[in-house]
């Protein structure tokens, strides 16, 4: 092995892999066709994901960390997630989402997905127009370090196509 090559494998093996995030002593592997963005207040990382053919927006995943002891529990966030979202009919999709249960890496984690009309985050979360046809799928793993909330929001043919790359990306969680 020459030395550049040797050179190369050195570093891969301290920098872990490429694409490679980690906030609260979890580490994790974004798919590479995702677009990480710059750092923004309250979160993580930020990845785009390239819109389906025929979808106008990409969709986004959000990847949050308040800090040990902040952002509020699961069912809260969840809730809070669900209500962002309204059906055709204008009426809350609580019923019409699907909130699961289960471990990663180790952890507790509760993952959600619900469609329909999109509100938007809130205030303080850049809020906009209406937007019809979105579908959010989340999860927020609960770990001592601090909660992790990843929220993949966006048109719903795109949200379908990014949902086993998503899936992907929760299993590569790892403890540090």
């Amino acid at each position: 092995m020459n030395r550049i090559a040797a050179t190369c494998l050195l570093l891969l093996v301290v920098a872990g892999p490429a694409g490679a995030d980690e906030a609260a002593g979890l580490s994790w592997t974004a798919p590479k066709a995702w677009t990480a963005q710059g750092e923004r207040p309250m979160r993580a990382a930020t990845y785009t994901i390239p819109a389906a053919k025929g979808d106008a927006e990409p969709a986004e995943l959000a990847v949050f960390f308040f800090g040990q002891g902040q952002g509020g529990p699961a069912d809260a966030n969840v809730k809070r997630w669900i209500d962002q979202f309204r059906k055709a009919d204008g009426s809350s999709a609580e019923g019409a989402a699907t909130v699961k249960k289960e471990t990663l890496a180790g952890l507790p984690a509760t993952s959600v997905d619900v469609r329909g009309t999109y509100m938007g985050g809130g205030p303080q979360m850049g809020s906009g127009p209406p937007k019809a046809g979105y579908r959010l799928l989340g999860t927020i793993v609960e770990n001592p370090g601090g909660n992790l909330y990843f929220k993949l929001t966006g048109p719903e043919k795109t949200v379908a196509e990014a949902a086993a790359p998503f899936r992907k990306l929760l299993e590569s969680i790892r403890k540090k």
